[in-house]
């Protein structure tokens, strides 16, 4: 049968196990996916939050970002997982269901403006804000496949969304790049080129 939390149809992968009654640890091990922030940064306070959530209802075992993005919780029982939700949503800094299953994945950015010099549009305030405006398509499954968006700052694409998405949107620059020649002389200057490069 499908697992899940009240409300939610994703964001829960149902695993069962013939060998419960040998190793009773693995009859029940289900999967939670977790929404990740926009550009995957996180305060001390929200992973010590979510972990201690974790330990005290699933296995303490978790893949940071999974191949997808969300925050994977892996090793859960059925009657822990509403328990482990609501606490999960009502932590400080609060973490809700990702995607899975047959509808919209949880999209995710680069980090963008926020670290890199090359971004050319804000990934993060576009990730946030498709994750926002998709919510529903994330919760609750309507569709017969699964569908990825991803947000790349620019032609570098450190998220891997072209070849990881079905929808990729990678920044580019509208113009010729342009090079501060006599920024570039002074630097050059003090190194002796010749036996350097």
């Amino acid at each position: 049968g499908i697992v899940s939390v009240v409300g939610y149809g994703g964001g829960v992968i149902g695993r069962y196990s013939d060998l419960g009654d040998q190793i009773p640890e693995v009859e029940h091990f289900h999967t939670m996916r977790i929404n990740m922030p926009s550009g995957w940064f996180y305060s001390t306070k929200a992973l010590r939050g979510l972990c201690d959530v974790w330990e005290k209802w699933g296995s303490g075992v978790t893949n940071f970002h999974g191949s997808t993005g969300d925050i994977i919780l892996l090793g859960t029982r059925s009657e822990h997982l509403q328990p482990c939700f609501e606490e999960l949503s009502q932590l400080e800094i609060p973490f809700d269901i990702g995607g899975s299953g047959s509808d919209l994945r949880t999209p995710p950015a680069c980090m963008g403006p926020a670290l890199c010099e090359f971004a050319c549009y804000d990934t993060l305030e576009l990730c946030h804000d498709l994750t926002l405006t998709y919510q529903n398509e994330l919760h609750r499954p309507m569709w017969p496949y699964k569908f990825k968006v991803k947000c790349a700052g620019c032609p570098n694409d450190c998220v891997a969304a072209k070849l990881r998405a079905d929808f990729s949107i990678v920044g580019t620059w509208k113009d010729e790049i342009k090079i501060d020649q006599e920024a570039v002389k002074e630097y050059a200057k003090w190194m002796d080129i010749e036996n350097e490069v």
